[in-house]
């Protein structure tokens, strides 16, 4: 008898919250975790394209700073999954440097260098790869193969590509609502396998 009534407590006790009271909340947090995951990601978004608009204005120093802000953002922030970016304008500004410098000293043939810039510079309006890509091309052809090699090493494009991971979870808003959001789908599961149980061991103490 006492087993029974243990037993009819404990599912009423279970029964003073519904599901669907549960489920509304669930719904609350469900859109508030989607709300600030959002966020989190278009705070992602911003900051890698401040480093893009950086990159395009080639300030060494603003570039680091950028790809700094961006890093200490992503690996503080869940749903912050930026893939890679690659610093091209740096990229080829660097490459263009070391082809002046190499065009600087004598050649056998003449300022190779300097024709293959000018047989390449009126096909492009600006630096690009398309553009190094064809003043390679122009010195392989024309330019001692031994001396291009000992003198035009470009960069390695690897050194100018950045990717940072974000956590799975992060103590933040989106973090929090999430976890609350979890537990509330812990407790529909954890109240429903409990009315189930309990009915059951009540139905076998009735037999």
């Amino acid at each position: 008898m006492t087993d029974r009534q243990s037993i009819k407590r404990g599912i009423r006790r279970l029964q003073y919250v519904k599901t669907w009271q549960l489920v509304v909340l669930l719904v609350l947090f469900g859109f508030l975790a989607a709300t600030f995951l959002r966020l989190n990601n278009i705070g992602m978004v911003q900051r890698r394209d401040a480093v893009l608009e950086a990159d395009r204005h080639g300030d060494p120093e603003q570039i680091k700073s950028r790809l700094f802000d961006l890093q200490r953002y992503v690996t503080s922030h869940m749903n912050t999954n930026m893939g890679t970016i690659y610093l091209e304008n740096q990229y080829n500004r660097d490459s263009q440097q070391i082809i002046n410098n190499a065009g600087g000293g004598s050649n056998p043939n003449g300022n190779i260098y300097k024709k293959a810039q000018d047989v390449c510079a009126p096909r492009f309006t600006s630096y690009s790869q398309a553009y190094l890509q064809c003043t390679i091309d122009y010195l392989e052809r024309y330019g001692p193969a031994d001396e291009i090699k000992s003198t035009v090493k470009l960069p390695k494009a690897s050194a100018y590509s950045h990717s940072f991971v974000s956590p799975i979870w992060s103590p933040d808003f989106a973090g929090w609502t999430v976890l609350i959001c979890l537990f509330i789908v812990f407790m529909i599961v954890a109240r429903f396998i409990g009315l189930v149980v309990l009915k059951l061991i009540l139905k076998i103490h009735n037999r």
